[in-house]
């Protein structure tokens, strides 16, 4: 085993034991942290792959933009920050399940590469990447943006009380400038 096996090793392993902390944990801001320390792990494993664009556009994208924007939906929908009940469901349903499945995805990945060894694809480059995401791939990209935005400025009307109630239904000449003229009289 060399020192880049081992560094895999640890790195897998610190990811999937913070994947486990973000499952079972009942603090909702600590999930979101412990998924920071997965995708960091993830990053991480990518950079000993010597896979270096991905794991930038990892903690750019993943790290960088879904946890921070997790985290602002969370803080500013007035989620339960700490330890929630809501988040106490038994446990041996979904290891049953994960079990299952990790067995399943095991036994596919046997039976399809019958531990032969794959020859590696021609290495790729900036240029060819790039060329790819914005000619081919441009407009989910530009789907997937809107549909982030819409979501934090959906977050953003769902934690302020004042949208949307009875006193937004003035018209538009009333208003505080109007009720304070009121009051002088």
């Amino acid at each position: 085993m060399t020192g880049v096996d081992a560094l895999l090793l640890a790195l897998g392993a610190l990811a999937v034991g913070s994947a486990v902390l973000v499952v079972t944990t009942r603090h909702l801001v600590r999930a979101g942290l412990y998924l920071v320390v997965c995708l960091g792990a993830v990053a991480g494993m990518y950079l000993v792959l010597t896979a270096e664009l991905v794991a930038w556009v990892q903690v750019l994208i993943y790290v960088g933009a879904v946890v921070v924007l997790l985290l602002f939906a969370v803080m500013l929908t007035r989620a339960p920050v700490g330890a929630s009940d809501d988040l106490d469901r038994p446990g041996w349903p979904a290891a049953l399940i994960g079990g299952g499945v990790g067995l399943g995805l095991a036994a596919l990945l046997v039976d399809a590469y019958r531990w032969t060894t794959v020859e590696l694809p021609e290495a790729g480059s900036a240029e060819r990447i790039g060329a790819q995401v914005f000619g081919s791939w441009v407009l989910p990209f530009e789907v997937l943006s809107v549909l982030l935005l819409s979501a934090l400025v959906g977050a953003i009307v769902l934690s302020r009380p004042d949208i949307g109630s009875a006193g937004a239904d003035r018209s538009a000449g009333d208003g505080p400038a109007t009720e304070d003229r009121e009051r002088s009289r």
